[in-house]
């Protein structure tokens, strides 16, 4: 099988390839350039897709011995990630970019010209597992990265492979150490991966601007001004611009925005949980929309905010139940409908939430 392998520059992508070798495949290695400016580096675990990556993918390939080419997809992501990201946030969404990349760069955008050249499939270094063409968890729960492969639809599953999903992250690196892969040691990639300072709120003022509104509490009295929704989230504390605690001495979150008013609504912990949600353009993993109410587990953010559940498709919209409150739920996050399985729990569908109360 011609399998392309999407080789970031770190070590789970380097060992994903590994193992697509030892497994007879006919296998390329591809970076894909997502930067405007490729001179930049990654400053310890900060950024990625930079020189550096490249050079360090690059690397591993030779001493896999497979062919290795880079990719331009600079304006592509920037138009469907960034430009989607900073989009969202200007209208008081909270989006996750990392959904964002799989589902339009990585297994629309990549995986289609990887098709054209006449691949069978796109391999990623990706933490999760296939079993019949359905998404599963990692056997590593702290690694799991089935909450942002949720939004890829049963075509693009079945080309898909993750090859080291099924192993602890501590064993790839021990096995890409073995293998004399310099990746073995270098550190995770984490925050937003085109925003390597880790200053969401600089990104989003530099390219929104100024937009002043009113914070306010419950009642509409006005508590502070502000520059902008888009340096708030549900569920923020910190950086509110109020003047100590609630009257009831409490600390105070962000628990609604409003972009159209520009109002910043604030108020205590318990006002921040929702039972139900509503998601749009769901994304049913087996190709077909759920039947009836069906009971399993709702993930709302990449790591945490797990509760039981039930789901079912009203309407064009995924509407999903909750049986405890979760907290700092906000629109433009993604809702990921897990049943749980003693096998690794399945995916049964994913949405972007529209709604939460």
């Amino acid at each position: 099988m011609r399998v392309l392998v999407a080789m970031s520059g770190g070590v789970d992508s380097s060992v994903a390839a590994a193992r697509m070798v030892d497994a007879g495949h006919d296998v390329v290695g591809v970076h894909l350039a997502l930067s405007s400016a490729p001179g930049t580096l990654r400053t310890g675990s900060r950024g990625c897709c930079s020189r550096e990556d490249a050079g360090d993918a690059r690397r591993v390939a030779d001493v896999l011995g497979i062919p290795f080419y880079v990719w331009d997809f600079a304006d592509q992501f920037k138009a469907e990630v960034i430009d989607d990201f900073v989009d969202a946030y200007a209208r008081g969404e909270t989006p996750n970019p990392c959904v964002r990349c799989n589902e339009r760069i990585k297994f629309s955008a990549m995986a289609a010209r990887a098709l054209a050249l006449g691949f069978d499939a796109l391999a990623t270094g990706h933490y999760a597992r296939l079993a019949g063409g359905r998404l599963r968890r990692a056997v590593d729960p702290d690694k799991d990265q089935s909450y942002v492969l949720a939004v890829l639809t049963a075509g693009q599953l079945r080309r898909a492979l993750f090859p080291i999903g099924d192993t602890p992250k501590s064993a790839i690196r021990a096995e890409a150490a073995e293998r004399g892969l310099i990746t073995a040691g270098k550190p995770d990639s984490h925050d937003i991966c085109f925003i390597p300072s880790g200053d969401t709120q600089a990104f989003l003022g530099a390219r929104i601007g100024v937009r002043r509104g009113s914070v306010v509490d419950a009642a509409g009295t006005v508590l502070a001004e502000h520059d902008g929704v888009h340096g708030f989230t549900i569920g923020q504390r910190k950086g509110l611009g109020i003047a100590g605690p609630g009257p009831d001495g409490q600390p105070r979150y962000v628990t609604g925005i409003d972009a159209a008013t520009a109002t910043v609504q604030v108020g205590r912990l318990e006002d921040l949980e929702v039972t139900e949600l509503t998601g749009r353009d769901p994304i049913f993993t087996s190709g077909s929309p759920l039947a009836g109410p069906v009971q399993g587990q709702a993930q709302v953010r990449a790591h945490g905010g797990i509760a039981d559940a039930v789901a079912e498709f009203v309407d064009g919209d995924l509407r999903v139940r909750l049986s405890s409150p979760l907290r700092g739920v906000a629109t433009g996050q993604t809702v990921v409908f897990y049943r749980p399985d003693p096998d690794g729990d399945e995916v049964l569908a994913s949405a972007t939430i529209s709604a939460a109360r």
